[in-house]
């Protein structure tokens, strides 16, 4: 098939048992030769993340920050001695302590999870421990440089063979950590398999694939076999969180497929996302629901407004200048609704609706808070239309009030109360998740 870029997220590695899977199904197949790792995750409800650890030991830095960082040594320790590897974990740590000291940067702190957990791999595996600080590049006010990091990538991967390269981070030029936001280890396996022109991206975690619907609201919800990249980055857009969103741009443009699996269950086939894929004729009539609380409406209506030149784009604007990102925009007979996020919209909402007021003197202005998107991805299973008409029945029958909803190419999106999305979600799946009857 070619190479392979496997990424495995912090519950596929977050003790010894789960590390011995991973090792597992990377020496299964010899095309799985580079590997990108995240830091261990919880081994248990009640368990904290290690990175989530490393940020204690950075509040505690004025106080007594020892038993911290000693309970995030133990977790290597107890992981290398269980594997029988040798890992030098006192000048790692002697490393912390004088960052802790001497330059206590949260994100230098935030990265030594995905650091230390790659020179581990590295060592079980014996391959060569690659340090993401040398291959992805910032800028020295965060902003992540894609050609530069093409080129530092390209160059350090070009002679070797097999590479495990810790997740998450990079640096800039001159050494300076820098991290993606959280669950960036995604996108920097997505980064690797771009450089090595991967025949497929493997993304490993504790779910065999992206989930129809939200397992907490629907019982035992199917995985999806196959889906686009465009339809897969609005549902992870929209809060599925399987995959970072950001981890979709780097393979979709060399036409990389990704494939999500379950270290846990290794044989399962889990969710390929494709350029475009086939539509199954028996298959469900809806690919996946998903949904992202935190948004308010702001609907403006002036008579006679339907055919004036530049509305939209004014509003647009408007919006932009308090800026507001507009994750909804509708219009109607007179009417512009901007559906925006909550947090963004309180600290200017008065200043904001001063300027309406003042530029375009409405019949009404009505704000609209407490509300969530929830986005519908269609399958292609059946004729245009049936979903549109299946997806508003089911809301009216289950008396749940849209407030604002689009349809573009496949995707739909809604905005609803918050406190009716559970029901909405239960609605549209037993509406829409059957197949075509």
């Amino acid at each position: 098939m070619g190479t392979k870029v496997a990424k495995f997220g912090g519950t596929s590695l977050a003790n010894a048992a789960q590390v011995r899977k991973a090792l597992a199904i990377i020496q299964a197949d010899p095309e799985r030769r580079y590997v990108v790792v995240s830091a261990p995750g919880k081994r248990s409800g009640d368990d904290i993340k290690i990175t989530d650890l490393l940020y204690q030991v950075l509040s505690e830095r004025t106080g007594d920050y020892a038993p911290t960082l000693a309970v995030i040594k133990q977790r290597y320790a107890e992981i290398a001695e269980d594997l029988g590897v040798g890992l030098d974990l006192d000048s790692y740590f002697a490393d912390i302590e004088d960052h802790l000291q001497n330059d206590p940067s949260p994100e230098f702190f935030a990265s030594r999870g995905e650091y230390l957990n790659a020179q581990l791999i590295a060592a079980c595996l014996g391959w060569t421990f690659v340090d993401a600080a040398d291959v992805v590049r910032f800028s020295r006010r965060g902003r992540f440089l894609p050609d530069d990091t093409d080129a530092a990538m390209t160059e350090a991967l070009r002679d070797i063979e097999r590479a495990v390269i810790p997740g998450f981070y990079g640096a800039t030029a001159d050494g300076i950590i820098k991290t993606f936001p959280r669950g960036g280890s995604d996108v920097t396996g997505a980064l690797v398999a771009r450089t090595v022109d991967a025949a497929v991206y493997e993304n490993w975690t504790d779910v065999s694939g992206i989930l129809m619907a939200d397992p907490r609201i629907v019982d035992n919800p199917p995985s999806i076999g196959r889906i686009s990249y465009v339809a897969l980055r609005e549902l992870a857009y929209m809060g599925a969180s399987v995959l970072h969103q950001d981890a979709i741009n780097p393979v979709r443009y060399r036409g990389i497929p990704i494939n999500i699996r379950n270290t846990d269950r290794p044989h399962d086939p889990g969710t390929w996302i494709v350029p475009d894929p086939t539509p199954d004729p028996a298959g469900p009539m809806i690919m996946g629901i998903a949904g992202k609380p935190g948004y308010a409406a702001v609907t403006v209506h002036k008579s006679q407004w339907v055919g004036t030149f530049g509305i939209g784009w004014a509003l647009l604007r408007l919006f932009g200048d308090a800026k507001l990102i507009v994750d909804l925009a509708l219009t109607g007979v007179d009417t512009w609704t901007m559906v925006v996020p909550s947090a963004d919209l309180n600290p200017v909402l008065e200043d904001l609706l001063d300027d309406i007021e003042r530029i375009f003197t409405p019949d009404t202005v009505h704000v609209r808070d407490d509300l969530t998107l929830v986005g519908v991805v269609e399958s292609g299973t059946v004729p245009r239309g049936t979903v549109t008409a299946r997806l508003a029945d089911a809301l009216v029958d289950a008396g749940i009030t849209t407030h604002a909803d689009a349809f573009t190419g496949d995707i739909h999106v809604l905005a609803i109360d918050t406190a009716r999305y559970e029901d909405a979600v239960r609605a549209i799946y037993g509406a829409l998740a059957g197949g075509r009857g």
